[in-house]
Order: structure tokens, then sequence, then C-alpha cells
């Protein structure tokens, strides 16, 4: 045991790390939830940050706080907002459902650290985490602001970046891909001919429809129940003092931050944590969908379909020499898979709101979080190592397309659907093409047959006609 100080709080004495910025109500926190050793993320402890200190800027200027203490607590609230004092956030992530223990946390820290600015001793309450820090403040509030600003400082820094260039470099890829025609596949059989360029043009869709949920979702996450305090009906609070914070909020972090017009709904409920976590669900499916393609498209090299070349990034087995895997396909498709799983939790918590206040807080918080910097990353990760650097082997897809039956389909306005399933099954049955079985048995001159089996037009749609008509 290292040395300690004596803090106390409204149930009596705790020993405290004689080095910790954290108080009294934080380390009762720390002996009562030892459960998963998991924190909130450091986004997360930025936006306390952001608030904590605009709060005492608003509360210095309504005269409600003394300007020398506002000043010591914003200077403090920034070192939180830079992350200097983030080893210093030590709750678990599972305490108290309105998060308390972790807005303590930080009004501890930051009175500390501002006692310590102002010359004095940590734990002397020159500046008090409760009466100074947390002014015209609630958990109930501040909690649930902290998770909006962070989501969306997560979608604006890291999470749409990161998408719109994925979706440019799909683009990309769709422009180079445009002239390579190969099989189309449903229910995993040959279908008609599309072109690569298709289906990234395809995919590069997908990823711009989930930038637009994601902003759709934040129009709602923009709305703070800052203000609200303990229920939602301000008490305690200057009549001015939500709409001040939020204003500098806004002007601080670049957001288009509202005050929440009913900061009941933003308390007693969190669907729009639920609503943002949903988008990124769908995102995840996106991006799983897109990625099990380009996994099968790349399978082989031999047996599979080998439409696609991945990158070859490192060896795929401990016992095959030689063997490349699609590791950044997969890693993809794992970080859905765990957003999947974070969103149901989310979903799960936000349908427990007990009347003024929803008290499943905390682990939204971490689980939203940490969708959002997963998605980021490997949206990062799949077109910086898989997507820049794939390859299409056109030999190959020709070759399978020509080997496909469904390329019949164009004969069907000629020759009807029963005559040209006939020449399917027979290519089928003796594992030869349906081009050279319909020249064998006639069905049109070969020239006009050639030109009706042109696979290229087959994937720009319409009825074929011949001779130019």
């Amino acid at each position: 045991m290292g040395e300690e100080r004596i803090e106390r709080d409204s149930m009596g004495e705790v020993r405290v790390p004689a080095d910790a910025y954290w108080g009294a109500s934080t380390q009762r926190a720390v002996e009562n939830f030892p459960v998963s050793g998991l924190r909130f993320p450091r986004r997360f402890i930025r936006a306390l940050g952001l608030i904590k200190g605009a709060a005492a800027a608003v509360n210095a200027e309504l005269g409600l706080l003394e300007p020398r203490l506002a000043e010591a607590i914003a200077k403090a609230a920034e070192e939180v907002e830079r992350g200097d004092l983030d080893a210093h956030f030590v709750v678990d992530v599972f305490q108290t459902g309105s998060g308390t223990s972790t807005n303590m946390n930080a009004n501890e820290v930051i009175a500390n650290r501002a006692t310590e600015l102002l010359g004095g001793e940590r734990g002397s309450k020159l500046v008090h985490p409760n009466d100074h820090v947390n002014m015209c403040q609630s958990s109930n509030d501040v909690i649930p602001t902290a998770i909006r600003v962070a989501a969306l400082l997560g979608f604006a820094e890291d999470l749409v970046p990161a998408l719109e260039r994925l979706e440019a470099a799909l683009r990309v890829k769709a422009e180079a891909f445009d002239e390579v025609v190969k099989v189309g596949r449903t229910h995993l059989m040959d279908a008609t001919p599309v072109r690569l360029g298709q289906e990234f043009r395809a995919y590069a869709e997908q990823v711009r429809r989930g930038i637009e949920r994601l902003g759709s979702a934040a129009e709602r996450l923009a709305d703070l129940p800052l203000g609200g305090t303990a229920v939602g009906t301000g008490l305690n609070a200057h009549p001015d003092f939500a709409a001040r914070v939020v204003a500098r909020l806004a002007e601080r972090t670049g957001l288009p931050l509202r005050r929440m017009a009913h900061p009941f709904e933003g308390m007693g409920a969190q669907d729009a944590l639920v609503e943002a976590s949903g988008a990124l669900r769908a995102l995840a499916a996106s991006l799983f969908k897109i990625a099990n393609d380009i996994r099968w498209m790349g399978s082989g090299p031999r047996a599979g379909l080998g439409e696609l070349r991945l990158p070859a990034l490192q060896p795929g087995s401990s016992i095959m020499p030689g063997k490349v895997n699609p590791v950044i396909p997969e890693v993809v498709r794992q970080v859905a898979v765990q957003v999947y799983g974070n969103d149901h939790a989310v979903a799960m918590a936000g349908a427990l709101g007990d009347f003024e206040l929803n008290v499943m807080l905390p682990v939204m918080a971490h689980d939203l979080l940490w969708s959002i910097d997963l998605l980021a990353r490997a949206a990062e990760v799949f077109r910086g190592k898989c997507i820049e650097g794939l390859e299409a082997d056109a030999a190959r897809a020709r070759e399978l397309v020509e080997q496909s039956f469904p390329i019949i389909t164009a004969l069907v306005p000629r020759i009807g659907y029963e005559r040209a399933a006939e020449i399917a099954k027979e290519a089928l049955a003796t594992g030869r093409g349906v081009r050279e079985v319909a020249a064998e048995q006639g069905v049109l001159p070969p020239e006009e047959l050639e030109e009706a089996l042109d696979v290229r037009r087959m994937t720009e749609g319409g009825i074929l006609t011949l001779g130019g008509e």
C-alpha cells in the first residue's frame, strides 16, 4: 500500500491514494464495482471535460460562481478534455446506472486539480466537487449529454471521414472494373451476367447510404438534455444555464448542438441512442455484405471463384505452406458481429428507462461509443489493406460467365422460355456451354446467335435487339 490521505463525504471518511486526484465518492465506486476492468472511452471523458469547463464559465457569467474558482475549474476541465488526467478516471463501466459515479469522478478530479492550481492541497475542497464543479447540474442530465456529444464527435471526426474514404476507394474500383464481365449470382447460383464495376458501384452506394443514416440519427443526438438536472424540471439550475452551456459546447466543438426542448424525454428515455446504434448496425450489415462478397470472389486460388485477387498480407496457415487467407474481410465481419451485439445491448437498455431516468446509461455509453470506434477503424483497414489493393482476374471472370447457363435468358424473347430451358438443361447435363448447344440446335442463324449472346450487352439491361433494330 502506498501513502494515503483521508477524504470525507456525506457517508463519512474514506482512504484515498495520496497522489490521486479523485476523492471519496470515486473511491467508494472503485471499491464497490470491481466488475469488468472496462473504463469509459477517451472521447466520453473528453466530452465530460468540455461540459464541466463550459458550465464553470457560464456559472461565472451568471454570477453564481466566483471568477477565480471558475477559471481554475475551466483550466482543470481543459486538462480532462485533453486527456492529461485520464489515469484518474478509474470507475468501472458497470456501476450505478445513472453514471453518477463517473460524474462524481469527473467532479472530484477537476475539483482537486483546480484546488491545486489555486495553491491548495488535494482533498482540502478549496474547490468543491458538488457545490462548484457540479453547479446547476446533475449526473442525470450530464451523463446523457456527454454520451451524445461523444457520439457526435465520433461521427464527425472519425467514422464519417473513414466511410467517405472507403466510398471513394470503392468508386475508383468500380470505374477500374467496369469492363470486367462476370457471372451474376442469386441464391449462390449462377445468374445473368453483371459487370464487376456494377457490383462495386453498389457497394459504394451502400456506404453512402450508411453515411446518410448516420446524418439522420445525428439530428436527434444533437438535442441535449443538459439543464434538466435531477428529473427534467431543471431544479437548482439557473434558467439561462443550459442554453448558454450548449451554445459554448457548439462553438467549441463545431457541432450543431441544441438545448432539448423537453429534457424529460432525453433523461427518462434514450431513444436517440437506440436510433444511432441502429444506424451503426445497418452500417455494420453493409460492411459485412461487402466484405463477404469480396471474400467469396477472391476464394481459391485454384478451386474457388478466383474473380478477384486480394492483397497478400500474411501467411494463412501454421501447417499449409503458401496458404494466404482473406484476413481483412474476416476482420470486418468480426467487427460487424460485435456491433450487432453492442446494438442489442443498447436497444435492450433503451427500453429499460424507468419513469424520469434510464438507469442503463453506462453500458449504453460504452457500447455505442465502442461501435463507433470499431466501425471507423474497420473501415480504414478495409480500405487501406484490402479495397485499394484489389485486382480483377478478367480472364477468369469471362471464362466463368461463358460457362454459365443463365446467359440463355437473353434468347427467351426470341425462342421462348420452354425452348431456352431445354437448351440450359442439356448444357448442364453434358457439361457444354449454352452457346454451343444453341448453335448445334440451330435456334438462330450463327451471326444472330452470337449477337444475342453478347454477355457485355446483357449487363446493360432491356430486351436485346439484333442488327441495330
